[in-house]
C-alpha cells in the first residue's frame, strides 16, 4: 500500500521524501550509535574511577587496618569521599576485615547491616561490582581486596550513585535529541531545495516532450541554458541538406564515405555538451536530440518530396501493391494513362486484373521473402509479361518488382515498361530470320515434297492406264493404290503444315507443350539436305517428359538454328580433315528433381575456341565470311530461351565438337515459390 502511494507521487516529491528519509535514517543511526557509545563509555569510566578510589583506600589504609587505627581509617575514607567533585557520585565508602566486620564507613546514620553482605568478594577475585539499594537509593557497589603482601587483611567497598549516572545519561539524551531535531530541520530544507533543483530540468524536458508528441518541432529547446538565442539557420547542414554533418551523419558513413568527407564546424553551437552534473548533460543530450529530429525531419520531407516527384513524373507505370491481398494501394499518373483506369479505380483494384498469372507468380515469390522477415530482399524481373488494359486490349511489358514496407505493412512496388514496339521489332527480326531459314531449307523441302508427289503421280498414271485400256484389275489392287495416294497426300500435307507452323508468327499466349514435338518437326525439314552433305541427324528423345511453357514454332526455330550451326561446324571441319562423317545428336531428358527439361544438340564439328565462347550469343557476331550469315541466329536462340525462363550452356572442345544444352523450366499447375530473379550469370549477349 505504501509503495503504491509512493508510486503515485511526483518526481519532486519522491526526491524530497527519499532524501529526507535517507538523511534522517543515517542521522538517527549515527545519533543512536554515538549515544550508546558515550553512555557505555561514561558508565565504564565511572566504574573505573570507583575502582581507582577503592584501590587508593586499600593501599593507604592497609597500615591503619594492621594497627587497628580506626580513627585514621575513618578520616582516610571521608577524605577520599569528599575530594573535589567526588561527593556528587560517591554514595558511601566502608571497610571490612576478613571476617566481614565493618571497621569504618562514611554513613552519618547507623550502618545498614544488609549492605555488608550485599556484594561479597570471593577469594582470588580482584574486583566485584553489584547494583544494590541503600537507604531508598540505588548504587553500584564496587568491592576490592586490601592486601599486605600475600595476605588479604580486609575489603574496601565504594558505592557509586546510580541517580547521578542517570542524570548524566539524561543530559546526553537531551543533547542528542536536540542534535537530531536540528538535523531533521536542516535536512528538510536541503532535501526540498535539492528536489526542486534536480527536477526542474526534468519538468522542462517533460513540457518539451509534450510539444514534440503533438508534432510541434518548433518548440524551444534552449532548456534555459545561458547561450540560448541560437537560430536554426545558423547550421549549414539545415540550410543545405546535401551537406553531410559530422555529428548527424557519422553513424551512417560507409566504406566509401570516410570521416574526412563529413563537414565539421569549428564552433558547432548545436551539438555540444556542457560540463556539470548528469541532469545538465541530459538536458544537453535532449536538446541535441530535438535538433537532430528537426534536421532529420527536414531532410525526410525533402526526400519524400523528391521521391514523390519521381513517382508522379516517372515515364513508366508504378504501382504500390499490398502483399497480402494483391490490391493496389497507390499508382502514378503514367499507370492511369497506360492502363486506361482512373486513379480511383486503380486504388483497391486487384493487381491480377492487370496481369493474371504473372501477378500471382509475383505474389508467390514475395510470400517467401516476407515470411523470412526480409522486407528488403532481392527484386524480381519478369520479361515480356502480358498486361490487359481496361478496354481489354493486350500489351507486353518488362515487369520489375521489389518488396518494401509501406505504412507499416509489407508491400510490393511494381514498375512496368511497355515493350510492345520493341517486341514488334523483335518479331520482325525473328520472322526475317525464319524466312531466311526457309530459303536455306527450300532444296530439302522440295525433295521431301517430290517424293509424295511422285508417288501420287505414279498412282494416278496407273489408274488412268487401267481406265483407258479397260484392263481388269483386282479390287484389292485398286484399294491399295488409293490408300497409297491418300498416305502420300497426308505426308505432303504434314510437310506443308510444318512449314506453315515454322513460318507463321508466334501466338501471344504461351501454352504448355512437349519439347519433343518441335524437335521432331524440324527433322523432316533438314534431314534430306543434311544427308546430301554427309551429315546424319540422330534423335535420342526421352518419353514422358514434363511439359514446358513456350511457343512451338519458336522452339522449332531454336532447334533449327542449333542444328544448322552444328551442320556448318561439321562442314568446316570436313574441309580441313576430309572424309569426315558428320553426326548431329538431339537428345532430351528431365532433370532429376523434375524442375526442368534439358535438350542437347551435339555435333562432331570444329568446336568453338575458348576466346569466342563469351561472344557467340552477341547480336551480329559471326565467324563466317561476309555474305554467309548476319550473326543473328544464336542471338535469337538465346533471347527466345531466356524469354521462357531458361538458359543455355555450352560444352566444346576445339577440333572435336560442341554441345549446346538448352534448359527450360518445367511447367507447374500452380506458380512456383521462386521466379526469374536478377542474376549475375546472364550471358554477355543478352
Amino acid at each position: 500500500m505504501i509503495l503504491r502511494r509512493f508510486q503515485r507521487l511526483g518526481l519532486q516529491q519522491k526526491f524530497f521524501i527519499t532524501i529526507l528519509v535517507v538523511i534522517m535514517a543515517i542521522s538517527g543511526t549515527i545519533a543512536l550509535l554515538a549515544r550508546w557509545i558515550l553512555v557505555s563509555g561514561l558508565t565504564a569510566e565511572l566504574e573505573l574511577r570507583g575502582a581507582a578510589i577503592a584501590h587508593s583506600v586499600a593501599a593507604r589504609g592497609a597500615g591503619y587496618i594492621l594497627d587497628n587505627d580506626v580513627p585514621q581509617l575513618v578520616g582516610l575514607i571521608f577524605d577520599e569521599a569528599q575530594l573535589r567533585e567526588r561527593h556528587q557520585f560517591i554514595a558511601y565508602i566502608f571497610v571490612t576485615d576478613p571476617q566481614g566486620t565493618v571497621l569504618a564507613h562514611t554513613f552519618i546514620k547507623p550502618f545498614p547491616e544488609y549492605l555488608r553482605m550485599a556484594n561479597p568478594l570471593p577469594d582470588g577475585v580482584a574486583k566485584s561490582v553489584e547494583l544494590v539499594d541503600v537507604m531508598g537509593m540505588s548504587a553500584y557497589d564496587i568491592a576490592v581486596p586490601v592486601k599486605e603482601g600475600l595476605y588479604r587483611i580486609g575489603d574496601v567497598h565504594v558505592g557509586l550513585s546510580k541517580d547521578h549516572m542517570d542524570s548524566l545519561v539524561g543530559k546526553l539524551r537531551v543533547t542528542f535529541l536536540g542534535f537530531i531535531t536540528a538535523v531533521v530541520v536542516i535536512t528538510f530544507f536541503i532535501s526540498h531545495y535539492l528536489a526542486r533543483y534536480i527536477t526542474a530540468p526534468v519538468t522542462r524536458l517533460t513540457r518539451i516532450s509534450d510539444d514534440l508528441s503533438r508534432g510541434n518541432f518548433n518548440t524551444a529547446v534552449d532548456l534555459d541554458v545561458p547561450d540560448a538565442g541560437w537560430d536554426i539557420h545558423d547550421c549549414p547542414a539545415y540550410s543545405d541538406t546535401d551537406l553531410p554533418c559530422w555529428h548527424f551523419d557519422e553513424q551512417r558513413r560507409g566504406p566509401r564515405q570516410t570521416p574526412e568527407r563529413l563537414h565539421s564546424c569549428p564552433t558547432c553551437v548545436f551539438y555540444r555538451k556542457r560540463g556539470g552534473d548528469e541532469v545538465i548533460q541530459l538536458a544537453d543530450s535532449f536538446r541535441n536530440m530535438v535538433w537532430s529530429i528537426r534536421l532529420y525531419r527536414k531532410r525526410l520531407q525533402e526526400s519524400e518530396g523528391k521521391y514523390r516527384s519521381l513517382f508522379d513524373s516517372g515515364p513508366d507505370p508504378i504501382f504500390v501493391v499490398d502483399c497480402t491481398d494483391l490490391c493496389i494501394l497507390d499508382a502514378n499518373p503514367r499507370a492511369v494513362e497506360m492502363y486506361g483506369y482512373t486513379r480511383e479505380e486503380l486504388n483497391g483494384l486487384p493487381l491480377t486484373a492487370l496481369g493474371g498469372d504473372v501477378m500471382r507468380e509475383c505474389s508467390a515469390v514475395f510470400d517467401t521473402v516476407f515470411d523470412g522477415g526480409d522486407a528488403a530482399g532481392g527484386c524480381l524481373n519478369i520479361p515480356k509479361a502480358m498486361q490487359v488494359r481496361k478496354d481489354g486490349s493486350v500489351f507486353h511489358v518488362n515487369l520489375h518488382a521489389c518488396p518494401i514496407s509501406y505504412r507499416g505493412r509489407p508491400a510490393i512496388i511494381v514498375s512496368t515498361t511497355d515493350i510492345s514496339e520493341m517486341m514488334d521489332k523483335d518479331a520482325q527480326i525473328i520472322q526475317a530470320a525464319k524466312m531466311k531459314s526457309l530459303g536455306e531449307m527450300s532444296a530439302g523441302v522440295a525433295h521431301e515434297l517430290n517424293q509424295p508427289l511422285n508417288a501420287i503421280r505414279m498412282g494416278s498414271d496407273f489408274l488412268s492406264l487401267v481406265i483407258e485400256q479397260g484392263l481388269p484389275v483386282p479390287q484389292s489392287r485398286l484399294h491399295e493404290v488409293a490408300r497409297d495416294i491418300c498416305t502420300q497426300v497426308d505426308r505432303a500435307t504434314e510437310i506443308i503444315n510444318t512449314l506453315r507452323s515454322f513460318g507463321r508468327k508466334a501466338d501471344a499466349v504461351i501454352e504448355p507443350l512437349d519439347i519433343n514435338r518441335p524437335t521432331r518437326a524440324v527433322l523432316p525439314l533438314v534431314e534430306r539436305q543434311f544427308l546430301l552433305q554427309n551429315v546424319e541427324v540422330k534423335l535420342d528423345l526421352a518419353e514422358g517428359l514434363p511439359p514446358v511453357r513456350a511457343h512451338e514454332n519458336r522452339l522449332q526455330q531454336v532447334f533449327f538454328n542449333l542444328v544448322t550451326n552444328a551442320r556448318d561446324a561439321i562442314l568446316d571441319r570436313a574441309r580441313k580433315d576430309g572424309g569426315l562423317r558428320g553426326v548431329i545428336t538431339i537428345a532430351t531428358r528431365a532433370e532429376a528433381d523434375g524442375n526442368a527439361v534439358v535438350a542437347t544438340v551435339s555435333d562432331n564439328g570444329a568446336g568453338i575456341p575458348e576466346a569466342l565462347r563469351e561472344q557467340i550469343f552477341q547480336p551480329f557476331f559471326t565467324t563466317k565470311v561476309t555474305g554467309q550469315g548476319m550473326g543473328l541466329g544464336l542471338s535469337i536462340v538465346y533471347g527466345i530461351v531466356r524469354d521462357y525462363g531458361g538458359d543455355i550452356r555450352i560444352e566444346s572442345t576445339e577440333g572435336k565438337g560442341t554441345a549446346f544444352h538448352v534448359r527450360l523450366p518445367a511447367h507447374r499447375d500452380t506458380p512456383p515459390h521462386g521466379g526469374k530473379k536478377d542474376d549475375s550469370h546472364a550471358h554477355p549477349g543478352d
